[in-house]
């Protein structure tokens, strides 16, 4: 019981986190918004790089990625919430059915995942050359995001077995 608890605690943990994200994106829009805007124009990138090219000035594109990485963290915050949710159900029952119960968590993690190694490390690190920058990085926090709710994932898929402690 104590591995499946701990497998719940923390599928419930990125729930808070996601929440927390979704929280200050919207109340405090302008904040993240301006991290996106000034990664997309690369006006902090290296002096004469030869990616300029790859800029993006145009405002609407800047709203565009912003609201998307918005949806993207609101549908991953309810997955876990209900993935978590899924997990409490079947706590107590037998394995198979606390296995079954990860799906749906498993698809939020994995989609956290997928946010923090392409929106970020991908698209905005290396397309963007958001590593250039000292001032709009956010390569550090997405590599850290990215390990920790790998390692969430990595855990949630340790298979259970009714004779576990």
């Amino acid at each position: 019981m104590t591995l499946r608890t701990t497998k719940l605690l923390l599928v419930f943990a990125v729930a808070v986190f996601y929440s927390l994200l979704v929280l200050n994106n919207t109340t405090d829009y302008n904040s993240n918004f301006q991290f996106v805007r000034h990664v997309m124009m690369m006006d902090s990138t290296f002096p004469d790089n030869r990616g300029m090219w790859r800029a993006l000035n145009q405002p609407a594109w800047h709203t565009a990625f912003y609201v998307s990485i918005i949806a993207w963290e609101a549908l991953t915050m309810l997955l876990c919430w209900w993935g978590g949710l899924r997990l409490a159900g079947r706590l107590r029952g037998p394995a198979t059915a606390f296995n079954q119960a990860k799906n749906v968590s498993i698809v939020a993690l994995a989609l956290a995942l997928l946010m923090w190694l392409v929106a970020f490390l991908s698209v905005g690190a290396e397309w963007f050359l958001m590593w250039q920058s000292k001032m709009w990085n956010g390569r550090d926090e997405a590599f850290r995001m990215f390990t920790v709710i790998g390692i969430v994932l990595i855990l949630l898929m340790q298979p259970d077995s009714d004779s576990q402690p």
